[in-house]
């Protein structure tokens, strides 16, 4: 007799945490777990190289069309004529082009940042818009980087 009432016992024990459960998920609508977590939210990040004169194409891999492509009447890759906006989810990213490519990276918060050595040539740190202003880096204005100056050590 004792076995049959814990059998009863447990067996409305379930049911009460099944039908508790179920009252949580479609009072919610969902679990937690559903929700996307920060690092896979997507951002809509501007590229805006229409400063670079003459008109080439760009790309940032695994996200737009590769410029290595061999014939330019079927490229599919952005135009340096045009700003596109991108999906990007937080994480690091290279911006190409034929003569210039760096990278930078998309914040939880979908902000662009990249390294202030190129801040001569990229704008939009903190923004959601990168603005690429040089088609290489090395001479910019004429003033090479102290850099090259650099002599080896013989020592």
């Amino acid at each position: 007799m004792n076995f049959d009432i814990a059998m009863k016992h447990r067996s409305l024990s379930l049911r009460v945490t099944v039908i508790g459960l179920l009252a949580m998920v479609f009072a919610e609508g969902s679990f937690a777990g559903d929700r996307p977590a920060a690092h896979l939210h997507e951002h809509q990040i501007t590229i805006d190289a229409t400063k670079l004169v003459p008109m080439s194409w760009w790309q940032v891999p695994g996200v737009t069309p590769s410029i290595w492509n061999s014939d330019p009447e079927s490229l599919d890759a952005p135009k340096t004529s045009e700003r596109r906006d991108l999906s990007l989810r937080p994480g690091k990213y290279k911006f190409i082009s034929f003569t210039f490519d760096f990278p930078f990276t998309v914040g939880m918060n979908g902000t662009i940042d990249y390294s202030p050595a190129l801040d001569q040539c990229v704008q939009g740190r903190g923004t959601q818009t990168l603005i690429v202003l040089c088609k290489r880096t090395y001479p910019h204005g004429g003033q090479p980087d102290p850099y090259y100056d650099q002599k080896p050590n013989n020592g």
